[in-house]
């Protein structure tokens, strides 16, 4: 391996103070005509300029989606979003050169042989504001797949050994493509292996690519631990147990040195959701919570060194919004499954209430799971949010932490007892979101059927 270690792990923290926004610099022009209807694609244009445009605005925005400002989440971003004249406004924009990872580029890698990125290739954005939501989708679509969150030392030492690449979930496509993985030109203009969103939120089933579903087999805390084993890296005990802890779809991603690994999630139904994250961190009150999220996100993986053009953090966004899961099939209608949906309503949607089947947080101690996320340093608001069902008969595992395994364990008042020893972390009672828990093993399995059909 030719790279250094010291770029894998190097993080820069900016701090800065608060300071009062600067006046608008939108030029969106305000009209008579009937305002947008919420939600449909003319507000989402419109909210686009606002955006672009209007750094008050973009700071209102940020500090309405904070759910709690005192997180250490929270403050990073008080403190350098949308400050105008300092901090990370004044990173520079980065339009990335980047090729997603093929087959071909994937032998190249398997035999330690880095591509160049050409110096001729277009850049991933070519400069043009969409003007239309499939226009701005489209161009989301190309950020997903080829915007590079960092160089990925590890992936590419995986990429070098297979049987570890398969080991660790760095799945392939039937053609041989490995998504969310380029190769792209760097800041220093070197060709490296970067990670994109797709690592984590796309899925190979059957060869086939499902976009927005969790890599629930990427275990990338055993995939740091092989590469620290491989060239004899001295890593702390206690450091080396958490990585060991985390296992497949599972990562510790929050600003803090608190043990609070999360499940990767999947992306349906956010446009519905009006809190984002497990912890329900930001309030979703306008795409703009959405486009700040991303726009940061890409930012601060990046280490601080650049910021991606607010456009693509729209665009990123706007695709986001556009994922739905694959159908599911139609089974015809029985009295279970009617009881089932009876059961649904009764059981489950006083909290599962939205659209997309979720919900407001809840406080931590209610829902009675592990507290640690929701009381954490780095993105605590001491709640959860309600997530989506949709799909959720395929979602396994479940729970903010990934600890259930299925929907019957969920349901199954077994898991309640101390004496439990099947759970995914370990022996012991799986405490916490007992609804449905209480119901007979009848009623159970019609409501699972109905939740099937999500």
């Amino acid at each position: 391996m030719r790279r250094s270690l010291a770029c894998a792990l190097a993080y820069t923290w900016l701090g800065c103070s608060a300071a009062t926004p600067h006046a608008p610099t939108s030029g969106v022009v305000q009209t008579d005509a009937e305002p947008a209807a919420p939600w449909s694609d003319a507000w989402l244009l419109e909210q686009g300029q606002v955006f672009l445009h209007d750094d008050a605005a973009r700071r209102q925005a940020l500090e309405q989606s904070l759910s709690n400002p005192e997180n250490l989440y929270s403050r990073q971003r008080l403190n350098s979003y949308g400050r105008v004249q300092y901090g990370w406004d004044l990173l520079p924009e980065w339009n990335p050169r980047s090729r997603q990872v093929d087959a071909v580029l994937a032998r190249s890698l398997e035999l330690d042989e880095m591509p160049e990125v050409s110096r001729e290739q277009a850049p991933l954005w070519d400069g043009q504001t969409p003007t239309t939501v499939a226009e701005w989708v489209a161009l989301g679509e190309r950020v997903f797949f080829e915007f590079p969150m960092r160089a990925e030392v590890f992936a590419e030492f995986a990429l070098t050994r297979p049987e570890l690449a398969r080991a660790v979930g760095l799945e392939r496509t039937s053609d041989g493509a490995v998504p969310g993985l380029v190769v792209f030109a760097d800041v220093d203009g070197s060709s490296r292996v970067g990670i994109t969103c797709a690592l984590c939120h796309s899925a190979v089933h059957d060869g086939q690519l499902v976009v927005g579903a969790a890599r629930r087999r990427f275990d990338y805390g055993r995939l740091r631990l092989a590469f620290f084993d491989e060239f004899d890296v001295t890593v702390e005990p206690n450091m080396a147990r958490r990585l060991a802890s985390w296992g497949p779809g599972r990562a510790d991603v929050t600003e803090d040195d608190d043990e609070d690994p999360v499940s990767i999630p999947d992306l349906w139904g956010l446009r519905s959701q009006r809190w984002l994250t497990q912890a329900g961190t930001i309030r979703h009150q306008s795409p703009l919570a959405l486009a700040i999220r991303q726009e940061t996100q890409l930012t601060d993986s990046n280490h601080l060194k650049v910021r991606p053009p607010r456009e693509l953090a729209w665009a990123l966004a706007m695709f986001v919004y556009s994922l739905e899961p694959r159908a599911r099939q139609q089974l015809p209608v029985t009295t279970e499954l009617d009881r089932g949906r009876t059961l649904f309503a009764s059981e489950c949607q006083g909290c599962h209430a939205n659209a997309a089947y979720g919900g407001a947080p809840l406080a931590a101690e209610l829902i009675g799971t592990d507290p640690s996320l929701a009381t954490g340093r780095g993105r605590g608001t001491g709640s959860y949010r309600v997530p989506s069902l949709l799909a959720v008969g395929v979602g396994a595992p479940y729970l903010h932490d990934g600890s259930i395994a299925s929907l019957e364990e969920l349901l199954s008042p077994n898991r309640l007892a101390p004496s439990y020893v099947s759970g995914l972390l370990g022996p012991g009672a799986l405490t916490g979101h007992e609804a449905g828990t209480q119901l007979s093993l009848s009623d159970r399995r019609a409501l699972l059927a109905f939740l099937d059909t999500l």
